[in-house]
C-alpha cells in the first residue's frame, strides 16, 4: 500500500501489525458484529499506522483487502492517510496524538452509564506517552476504576525525529502505575505472550490495564529495522522488491491469508436523543433577571428527571471543577452518578465527552467558554470529524465576565464554533429562550453548542409588555427572532446584547427615530428573508460583545455582499482585549455601552 501510494508510514506499521492482528482476533467482534453495541470497541490513537490497519481489517473481511490496495492515499478513496469512520470497522477517526486513551475512557464509562459489559481497547504509540492530555486519562481512567479499559503501548523506542529517550525521556510503566493503572509487559512480536496478557486484561483488578509491548521499528525488513528514518518514509521500488522477498522468506511454512467477502454494511443505530423527553419548559417572569446558565440547570434537571425512568435514555453531564459556576448542582445532588467529575482536565473532559455521546449517551459538557472551547479546540475538532453528538454548554462568554480579566473573556466563540462543519451554535437572549434550546439540544442528534454570558439579564417581553419567549414559544434552529421591527434601522445583535440593543433603540426612539432589533440567535444558519427585510431598512448594524473582525458582523456583512443588498452597513464590537473592570465600564470603554451605541446610530440617521 505504502509503496504504491508513495506516501505513508512503514515503520510504525510494521511494528503494531502483530498487536492489531491479535487484537482483532481476541476481541469480542467481527466483520458481522462490528454495528452491535454490546461488540467490544478498539480505537487506535496512533493513526499514522494505519497501513498495517487497513491489511487486518481487509484480510479478516471487513472490506475489499485489494480495493485497499488500489486505492490507498489516493483521489479522494476512504482509505486515507490516517483511518477515517467511512472504512468498516474503524471506531473512531485518529490523527491527533495524544486523544485515543480519552475516547477509551469514554467508551468505557459509556458502558458502565448504558449498563453494557463490552471491553475498550486502545492501542497507541510511545512517543505519544509525553502528550498531557494522556496522563489525564490516566487519572481519570484510575478514579473511575474503568476495568473494562486495556490500554496497549507499541513500545518501538522510536518516534519521528529519533529515539524516544533523546527527544522526551520517559518511563512509561512508572506512569502508568503512579496513576493507579496495572501494568503487563510482553514481547509486542510474539503472539503468544500477546494473546496471554489480553486474556489477562479481561480477568483481573477492578481497574484498567495498560499492556506495554515491546516491538521493533520496521519488523521484518531488515535494513529498515529500527531506523526512526522510516517512521514516515516509503520505500523505493528497489527497496520494495527486496523487503517483500525477505517478508515472504519471514512467512514460510505461515497459513497464507485468505481473502473473505467484504463486511455487510453498517446498520446507522437510532440516536439517543430520538427517545429523549423534553420535560416541560419553564417561564421566567418578566420581573425578576435571571442569568442564562441558571435557566441551563434548571433545564438540564428537568429533563433528567423527566427521563429517570426512561431505560434508553442514560444522561452524563461533565465537569472540571466548576459544578457551581455553570450550575450543574442541582443536576448533580439529583442524579450523583451521572455528573461526572473531571478535575482541572479539560483536554481529557472535551474527548470523554465527545466519546460517550457517540456510544449512545446524552452528554452535556459544561464549562467556561475560555476552557470548554478556546483551550479544547483541537479536540472538538476531532469530535467533529468523529460525527459525535455532544452537547457543549460555554458559560462566561463575552465581555460579560468583567472583573476577571481579558485571559477568562472568550470573545471568539463565534468564529472558532464556525470553523467546526458539524456544529450547531446557539446563543440565547434571555433565561425563556435558554431553557427552549437546551431542550432542543436535548431532543436533537449532533454536536450542538449552546454560548451564554454569566450576568443576569431581563427577561425579554414583546410590544404589550408580554413575556416574548413564553408558553407559546418554541425554538427553531435558523430562525432569527424580531424583538422590536423598525423602519429606519435594525440593529442585529446575539446574546447578552440583545437587551442592551434595546435600551440603545429606547434612546434613539426618544429622538424620534425607527430602530429595529433582530435577534440573530444561531450565526451558523443565517435567516435570508430576516436579513433582507433588515437591509431594506437602509441601515444595517451588528453589535456584539465579541471579535468584530470575526462575530457576527463579519458573517452579516458577506451575507449582504454576496446576495448584492446595497445599504449603510456599521460593525460594532470588540476592537481590542477587555480589562479587569465591571462589565458596564467595558462597554463603556470599547464604546459598546447603550448610549454610544444610540450616538452612532443617530448621526448616520440625521439629516
Amino acid at each position: 500500500m505504502i509503496a504504491a501510494s508513495g506516501s505513508g508510514h512503514p515503520g510504525g506499521a510494521l511494528s503494531s501489525l502483530d498487536l492489531y492482528l491479535m487484537l482483532w482476533l481476541c476481541a469480542d467482534i467481527s466483520p458481522e458484529s462490528f454495528d452491535v453495541p454490546a461488540r467490544d470497541r478498539i480505537v487506535v490513537s496512533h493513526g499514522h499506522t494505519v497501513a498495517a490497519l487497513y491489511a487486518v481489517l481487509g484480510n479478516l473481511g471487513y472490506f475489499d483487502i485489494h480495493e485497499c490496495k488500489r486505492r490507498f492515499r489516493r483521489d479522494g478513496s476512504v482509505f486515507e492517510g490516517h483511518p477515517g469512520l467511512a472504512v468498516p470497522g474503524i471506531e473512531w477517526c485518529s490523527g491527533s496524538l495524544g486523544q485515543g486513551l480519552s475516547v477509551g475512557c469514554g467508551f468505557a464509562l459509556a458502558a458502565r452509564l448504558r449498563k453494557r459489559a463490552y471491553h475498550v481497547f486502545v492501542v497507541m504509540g510511545d512517543g505519544e506517552q509525553a502528550k498531557g492530555q494522556i496522563q489525564e486519562a490516566r487519572e481519570f481512567a484510575a478514579k473511575y476504576r474503568l476495568g473494562n479499559l486495556t490500554a496497549i503501548v507499541d513500545c518501538n523506542g522510536l518516534q519521528a525525529g529519533g529515539a524516544v529517550q533523546d527527544i522526551m525521556p520517559q518511563d512509561i510503566a512508572r506512569k502508568y502505575e503512579a496513576a493507579g493503572w496495572r501494568t503487563v509487559e510482553v514481547d509486542g512480536h510474539d503472539i503468544r505472550d500477546v494473546y496471554r496478557a489480553l486474556c489477562q486484561c479481561r480477568t483481573g483488578g477492578g481497574g484498567p490495564t495498560a499492556i506495554l509491548a515491546r516491538t521493533v521499528m520496521g519488523k521484518g525488513v531488515s535494513f529498515i529495522e529500527n531506523r526512526f528514518e522510516y517512521h514516515g518514509r516509503p520505500l523505493t521500488a528497489d527497496q520494495h522488491r527486496e523487503a517483500v522477498k525477505e517478508l515472504r522468506a519471514g512467512a514460510e511454512g505461515q497459513t497464507q491469508a485468505r481473502h473473505p467477502p467484504a463486511a455487510k454494511k453498517s446498520r446507522a443505530m437510532d440516536p439517543v436523543e430520538r427517545s429523549v423527553l423534553p420535560g416541560t419548559p419553564r417561564v421566567y417572569p418578566r420581573d425578576k433577571p435571571v442569568d442564562c446558565r441558571t435557566a441551563f440547570g434548571e433545564a438540564l434537571h428537568d429533563i433528567a428527571a423527566a427521563n429517570a425512568k426512561n431505560q434508553t435514555v442514560a444522561i452524563a453531564a461533565l465537569d472540571c471543577d466548576l459544578a457551581e459556576s455553570v450550575r450543574l448542582l442541582k443536576f448533580g445532588r439529583a442524579f450523583p452518578e451521572r455528573l461526572i467529575q473531571c478535575g482541572i482536565q479539560e483536554h481529557n473532559a472535551a474527548t470523554v465527552a465527545a466519546a460517550l455521546s457517540k456510544a449512545g449517551v446524552l452528554t452535556f459538557f459544561a464549562d467556561f467558554g475560555v476552557f470548554g472551547l478556546d483551550e479544547t479546540y483541537g479536540q472538538h475538532r476531532m469530535n467533529d470529524l468523529n460525527h459525535t453528538s455532544l452537547k457543549l454548554i460555554c458559560t462566561h462568554c463575552g465581555l460579560d465576565v468583567g472583573e476577571d480579566g481579558k485571559t477568562h473573556q472568550c470573545v471568539d466563540y463565534i468564529s472558532l464554533l464556525s470553523n467546526l462543519r458539524g456544529h450547531k451554535i446557539l446563543i440565547p437572549a434571555d433565561a425563556n429562550q435558554t431553557d427552549r434550546m437546551i431542550r432542543y439540544a436535548a431532543t436533537t442528534p449532533g454536536n450542538i453548542a449552546v454560548a451564554m454570558g454569566r450576568s443576569r439579564m431581563p427577561v425579554l417581553t414583546d410590544e404589550r409588555g408580554e413575556v416574548l419567549f413564553g408558553e407559546r414559544y418554541a425554538f427553531e434552529y435558523g430562525a432569527a427572532n424580531w424583538i422590536r421591527k423598525g423602519h429606519q434601522a435594525v440593529i442585529v445583535t446575539c446574546g447578552s446584547m440583545v437587551w442592551r440593543a434595546m435600551e440603545a433603540r429606547d434612546h434613539l426612539a426618544k429622538d424620534g427615530f425607527d430602530v429595529g432589533v433582530l435577534n440573530l440567535c444561531c450565526p451558523g444558519e443565517l435567516p435570508v428573508e430576516a436579513l433582507k427585510q433588515a437591509a431594506g431598512a437602509g441601515l444595517v448594524v451588528t453589535y456584539e460583545d465579541h471579535n468584530v473582525r470575526t462575530g457576527i458582523g463579519s458573517l452579516v456583512g458577506a451575507f449582504l455582499a454576496e446576495n448584492g443588498l446595497t445599504c449603510r452597513f456599521i460593525r460594532l464590537g470588540l476592537t481590542r482585549y477587555g480589562v479587569s473592570a465591571s462589565p458596564e465600564f467595558q462597554y463603556q470603554q470599547q464604546g459598546l455601552d447603550t448610549r454610544q451605541v444610540a450616538a452612532v446610530i443617530s448621526r448616520d440617521l440625521r439629516p
